[in-house]
This record gives structure tokens, sequence and C-alpha cells, in this order.
């Protein structure tokens, strides 16, 4: 029929430019009668001010309002929200190229030298959200001719994801009353995450499934201390509570050894099973 004809969209996700804590680039902007400034180019950088501590003020307001004197030479007050990751964290490989360049975030010789990145290692999930940004501000250098590449990385390696032990309990719909997982058919059940540390506490304990099951045995039991019933590896998040805490997994075996452990789980690109019974 001849009518319509296909077309490719890009979109760049959507990101609040802007975030209420410390650590990140200051907004070159000041307020005059509630009207926001650019500040001229001249005063850049705008460098973070010293303050007492990195905390919100005790009326909320972000911490570079606990600056003194945050404001401009004529006693205009400076915002104090401070960029995202999308900003700063999104071109730092080019400053790697020329470090210490006084006058220029980096030099048209060092960007023909090194060009682009070698090999850019990251998680799936974050690389997708870091490289489109990334990708964004480095296509914007290569047009107004900053950069001599329009691709900021020759090679992309997306490492595996550690996979936690997921923990299901099994509760009676409506009650606080938990069957066994060989009884869960002759109930109306719901199927509820286990958290991580519950079940290690707990997995010693040997539950028997009697006529009645948990019920008639330890009706007023709460979930969380229900062991494990069934098991299945996921993602490690804490929304299925099978997070395990590395600060807990250095303190009883030290920190290179838990590294070192991590590293040779196997393949780089391969997501690997945790489980602190075998590990």
């Amino acid at each position: 029929m001849n009518a319509g004809y296909g077309r490719v969209n890009y979109r760049l996700r959507d990101a609040i430019f802007s975030r209420q804590r410390y650590w990140g680039e200051p907004f070159p902007v000041y307020y005059k009668d509630g009207m926001p400034y650019m500040l001229e180019e001249s005063r850049l950088p705008l460098e973070l001010p010293d303050v007492d501590k990195y905390l919100p003020t005790e009326s909320g307001e972000p911490p570079l309002a606990r600056a003194k004197d945050w404001n401009t030479p004529e006693g205009y007050p400076l915002e104090t929200n401070t960029m995202p990751g999308f900003a700063g964290s999104s071109g730092y490989y080019l400053r790697y190229m020329d470090p210490w360049n006084n006058d220029a975030y980096f030099s048209r010789e060092a960007n023909a030298y090194w060009q682009d990145v070698d090999l850019y290692v990251g998680g799936d999930e974050h690389g997708t959200g870091h490289l489109i940004y990334s990708r964004f501000w480095n296509m914007f250098l290569f047009d107004i001719g900053m950069v001599c590449r329009e691709e900021p990385y020759k090679r992309l390696i997306n490492q595996g994801k550690i996979q936690g032990r997921s923990s299901f309990v099994y509760r009676i719909s409506g009650t606080n009353t938990f069957v066994s997982y060989g009884l869960r058919d002759q109930y109306d059940t719901t199927s509820l995450h286990a958290d991580m540390k519950w079940w290690t506490m707990m997995c010693s304990i040997s539950m028997h499934s009697g006529n009645g099951g948990l019920n008639t045995r330890m009706p007023n039991l709460s979930w969380r201390m229900v062991i494990y019933l069934r098991m299945g590896d996921r993602k490690d998040v804490q929304s299925k509570h099978n997070v395990q805490n590395p600060d807990d997994l250095i303190v009883k075996y030290g920190a290179d050894t838990l590294r070192m452990y991590e590293m040779f789980l196997g393949p780089v690109e391969l997501s690997k099973p945790w489980d602190n019974k075998r590990n």
C-alpha cells in the first residue's frame, strides 16, 4: 500500500539533573530577586565549599547550605543543589588522557594520541545507564570537534552477577499460619521471601511436616522465623531478601580472601551462584 514507513527512534533516559547531596559538581547559578542567573565563565570552575558535615541542614536544605558565605562576591546566594553522576562521571575517561592540564578539560593533542578507551568492564544494568550518558557526552564533544572519535569505547565486557539463594516460606492466605513445602498445594497459600539472615541463623533446625504441617505444631510462628522450604538461584538484590553483607564475610575471612574468591568463581562474563554453606 506504501502508506507508511519504518523509523528507528532513540530516546535518552530522563534524568533529574539535580541532587541534594554534597559530592557533585556545583551548579554555576546564583539567585537575584528570586530569579536564577548563570555565573560568568571567568568565575569558573565553581568549586565545592567547606562544610562542617555532609548532611542536610536541620531545616532540610542540601549540605551546601551549611557552607559559610556560599554567595557571589556581590552577596547573591549560590545554588545549593549539585549535579548528578550524569554530569561528571560520564566523561572522566577524557580527563585521564590529560590529567595535568590546568587550562582545559583536555587538549586535542592528548585526545588524538589516546583517542578512546580500549576496554570497558561493567555490569549490564549499570552499563546500560552509564553508557547511554557517557556516549551522549562523547558524541556531543565529537560534534563540536573536541574529540576525534565518535564512540568512546572500543570493547565492552559485562561481568556476570552474583546469584544469591532465595528462600521461600508458605503462609495460608489471610492467616499467620504456615505449611511446609510438601503440603502447600492443600491450601490457598502465598509464597514469601525469607530474609537471608534469618535463613542463615535457622538453617540448623530440622522441622517435620505432620498431618497438619507447621500450622498444628507452631500456630503462632512468625514468618521471619520459618526456615527455608524451597530454594532457587536469583540475582542478589534487597527486594529478594537474599543479599549477603560483604562486611560480615570480610570480618570472617578477610577482604583479600573475599576478592580472590570472587575472581575465581568462574569466567568473568558468567553469573555465579553464591551459597554460604558451600563457600
